[in-house]
């Protein structure tokens, strides 16, 4: 791992990189809709016009999509954040310094809220938004690699391990502790759960799917699916019910893959008529759209279907 960092970043820079990534999403939406016009995207919901309004019309069309996976506002998790990042760093489970100048490094702002999140905990609602995506997921894969659960002590990860646990992404991955990820893998009583809850996780995680593999949560091999189990644990905890877990997977989705769910969104659009919003959240997270198969055929078939061009790749990839 490089040096870390020896400071954080001021109030005045977090403010201008929160504007500057801003400005990167709105840019990258935008380029997006000129590219397919420029390619001549035709038929569909996607005719597209010879004339400068029906290329606005068009843009912002897709603007308006984007705005659905990824409101500007964020998605509100029913949720606070609670005195899990304290516990963890006195646990070793994430070293603070790591964790910040992995963040700064990567280009987000740290914020002086984060940083009391981490020392001090906080009874702030979670709500996700593009400037705090990158935050959550690191925030939330700790939990999940951490957390005694038997989903880790007994499932996919142990089974498919051959007793070698740290060979996967999710766990060798993590370079963000004191400590050896073999003495962190499931070995906090983080997050208790009553059997009542225990089994509403067990049912969300093994239908909510993420696009860079086509495991469920249930087999959380890589920083996604453990991210998303830890949120999934912290919820059915705070008495979120399944429907809302599911919810809150579509949108935490949207944001850690935002051009997949973006095609996701286009493909609902031009094949279903139907909004991204108004989309049922079992269906979106579930192996059809949101494995990686299934996205990859939501790909295609708008590749096919004349609707997208070969488009710049962004978007959630593991170890990220």
């Amino acid at each position: 791992m490089k040096e870390l960092d020896s400071e954080l970043p001021s109030e005045d820079e977090d403010k201008n990189q929160t504007v500057i990534n801003r400005i990167r999403q709105i840019a990258w939406t935008v380029i997006i809709a000129i590219f397919a016009f420029a390619m001549g995207v035709g038929g569909g919901y996607w005719q597209w016009g010879q004339d400068e309004t029906a290329e606005w019309k068009q843009q912002t069309e897709m603007a308006a999509l984007y705005e659905q996976v990824n409101p500007k506002d964020g998605y509100a998790l029913p949720v606070s954040y609670g005195d899990l990042g304290p516990r963890m760093i006195e646990a070793g489970v994430i070293d603070y310094d790591a964790f910040m100048g992995a963040l700064s490094r990567g280009g987000d702002a740290v914020s002086n809220r984060q940083i009391d999140i981490m020392k001090q905990g906080s009874d702030e609602q979670i709500v996700i938004t593009p400037e705090n995506a990158h935050f959550l997921l690191n925030y939330f894969w700790a939990v999940g690699l951490a957390n005694r659960n038997s989903i880790l002590t007994d499932g996919a990860m142990v089974q498919y391990s051959e007793g070698q646990i740290e060979t996967f992404a999710s766990t060798g991955g993590w370079t963000l502790a004191t400590k050896p990820v073999t003495e962190i893998y499931a070995s906090m009583d983080l997050i208790s759960l009553t059997p009542e809850q225990q089994a509403r996780v067990v049912d969300v995680a093994s239908a909510v799917y993420r696009p860079c593999c086509n495991n469920p949560t249930l087999f959380p091999d890589c920083n996604h699916g453990m991210a998303m189990l830890g949120l999934l644990e912290w919820m059915a905890s705070n008495g979120a019910t399944v429907d809302e877990m599911f919810e809150a997977a579509k949108y935490v989705n949207a944001f850690w893959f935002p051009q997949q769910n973006l095609e996701m969104a286009m493909y609902l659009k031009a094949n279903q008529k139907m909004e991204f919003k108004d989309a049922d959240a079992r269906m979106i997270v579930g192996a059809q759209f949101s494995s990686g198969s299934g996205f990859a055929a939501v790909h295609q078939n708008l590749q096919t279907s004349g609707i997208l061009p070969q488009a710049p790749q962004q978007g959630g990839s593991c170890g990220s």
